[in-house]
């Protein structure tokens, strides 16, 4: 389980870079995201399917997937004008509403129509709608720095947190939802991101060149966003627990050996992703 957890971690995690790296001739990171988008969603609507009801899975695969597309810039201005005045988000998210809605007419009043809808759009939003903001977080001015820090810090605090709470932990964080998760690995997570989180900060490194550098980040900001990174990090990793709890499911995949499915693994990632974009948007932009 470990060994095949490090394995993958050591092959993964090189592609999921040079993805995030490199964006010519075409947004590597975009199409990686995609197809992160399309498997992590069929596994969310498989989960559902098997312990709820059948939910609209290619509609809300297609739907995720078009969430996701629509974030990437150049896509969007090549839309834009078909569109205008429409935006592309709110539009995609009236019709993800709507359409469910009116399929379901078909069966008229059929007592699972309601709950349907209400999963399909519980995907859609979850696994399109999160994802989403990281393609929006690259697009931004030092987009490829920015979501690096929030993959490594991500890692750090999950790395961190797994290793520490095995070694050291006693106190269960949330018993009920992930037995494995401890208040000391979780408290060695949040300094496992804060760590990282300052090797970005420019004064540390005085006039030597680092490409990973971002200027607006202080001691301080470095210091509040890693913690803000890991803890809401933590938090996507119970949300998802939660809901493999609640559809009996132990993972969500199988495609990542050792970790599970992509929903195993992009739980923390997403919910990092919130933090750091909306902190860009509201403090640096």
């Amino acid at each position: 389980m470990l060994r095949n957890r490090i394995l993958t971690t050591l092959v993964g995690l090189p592609i999921l870079i040079l993805a995030v790296w490199f964006d010519q001739p075409v947004h590597w990171f975009t199409i990686f995201i995609v197809l992160c988008g399309i498997i992590g969603a069929g596994e969310f609507y498989r989960m559902v399917a098997k312990a709820r009801v059948s939910p609209y899975i290619f509609f809300g695969i297609v739907w995720s997937l078009l969430f996701i597309i629509s974030a990437d810039s150049t896509i969007s201005d090549i839309i834009s004008p078909y569109l205008a005045p429409v935006k592309t988000p709110i539009f995609l998210l009236v019709l993800a509403v709507i359409l469910p809605l009116i399929w379901g007419l078909r069966r008229g009043s059929n007592k699972y129509s309601t709950d349907r809808w209400a999963w399909t759009m519980a995907g859609i939003l979850y696994v399109g709608g999160l994802l989403s903001l990281l393609i929006s977080l690259r697009c931004m001015e030092d987009g490829r720095n920015w979501v690096l820090f929030t993959l490594l810090t991500s890692f750090a605090s999950d790395t961190t947190a797994f290793f520490m709470g095995r070694k050291w932990g006693r106190r269960k964080l949330a018993p009920s939802i992930s037995p494995g998760k401890t208040w000391e690995g979780a408290i060695a997570g949040v300094l496992g991101a804060i760590i990282i989180s300052l090797l970005f900060v420019p004064e540390q490194f005085g006039s030597l060149s680092n490409p990973l550098l971002l200027s607006p980040l202080s001691y301080y900001s470095a210091v509040l966003l890693g913690l803000a990174t890991s803890v809401f990090g933590q938090v996507g990793d119970l949300v998802e627990s939660m809901i493999k709890r609640n559809m009996n499911a132990k993972d969500s995949g199988w495609l990542l050996p050792g970790h599970g499915g992509i929903l195993d693994r992009m739980d923390s990632i997403a919910f990092a992703g919130i933090v750091v974009y909306y902190f860009v948007l509201w403090a640096i932009q």
